[in-house]
């Protein structure tokens, strides 16, 4: 990674405090321990980004690094988290996202290192944008070949598991990220005692197209439903 410029740019005030924000529910939840993931929102043409080894609950403004378009990092910064290319390409990739969240959570990670996806065991899958949460194929961490396997995995859906690594989580700002990533660790989390239970009953095609076509409306009154 190259240096932009030797002037440094601030990261603009509110979008600091928002990753600030996001590095202090981070350590708070433990949803990634120490200083395993990473977290980025976009910014113009390229984003702004954690840092490589630092805890989150010590990150402070002067910390966060802008990375261009381009994959340059601003001179001044510190140095990016090393998975800065899995998030420039599905910044790339995906013109409605505007912040990832890459987490080690315990649940998630453990499906992620048998390559397991999460299928539709429950409805709440399609909130990820799908009938099931895809596990992308394991690639070297930080490598150009991890991003797009991860870009693959995605598709359009809001999610998915990175084998033998961890879990990728999307949403239209950093709260919103956040809050899919700990879903999806909720949701691995129920996945894996529905299997120690026994087989999960997964629903099918038609039931999953419904709630996803339900979840694109969610929130804006069924009016035929409420009818009845």
């Amino acid at each position: 990674m190259s240096r932009a410029s030797a002037r440094r740019r601030q990261v603009p005030a509110t979008l600091a405090a928002a990753m600030l924000d996001t590095g202090r529910l981070m350590s708070e939840t433990r949803l990634s321990p120490g200083r395993s993931g990473n977290f980025s929102a976009r910014h113009g043409q390229g984003m702004v980004i954690t840092p490589t080894g630092k805890s989150y609950d010590a990150l402070s403004g002067d910390d966060l690094v802008l990375v261009d378009g381009e994959g340059r990092c601003e001179a001044g910064a510190g140095t990016p988290s090393s998975e800065w290319r899995m998030h420039l390409a599905i910044y790339r990739a995906r013109p409605d996202c505007a912040a990832i969240v890459h987490t080690h959570s315990r649940h998630a990670t453990a499906l992620a290192c048998v390559h397991r996806p999460i299928p539709a065991f429950h409805y709440m899958v399609a909130a990820f944008g799908g009938s099931h949460v895809a596990c992308a194929p394991y690639a070297t961490y930080g490598s150009e070949r991890l991003a797009q396997l991860a870009v693959k995995a995605l598709g359009p859906r809001d999610a998915c598991l990175l084998a033998n690594h961890g879990s990728l989580a999307l949403g239209a700002d950093l709260r919103a990220a956040f809050d899919r990533a700990r879903d999806l660790e909720d949701l691995a989390a129920q996945y894996i005692l529905a299997l120690q239970a026994g087989r999960p009953r997964l629903l099918s095609a038609r039931d999953m197209k419904i709630v996803l076509k339900k979840f694109r409306t969610y929130g804006v009154p069924d009016m035929e439903e409420d009818a009845g």
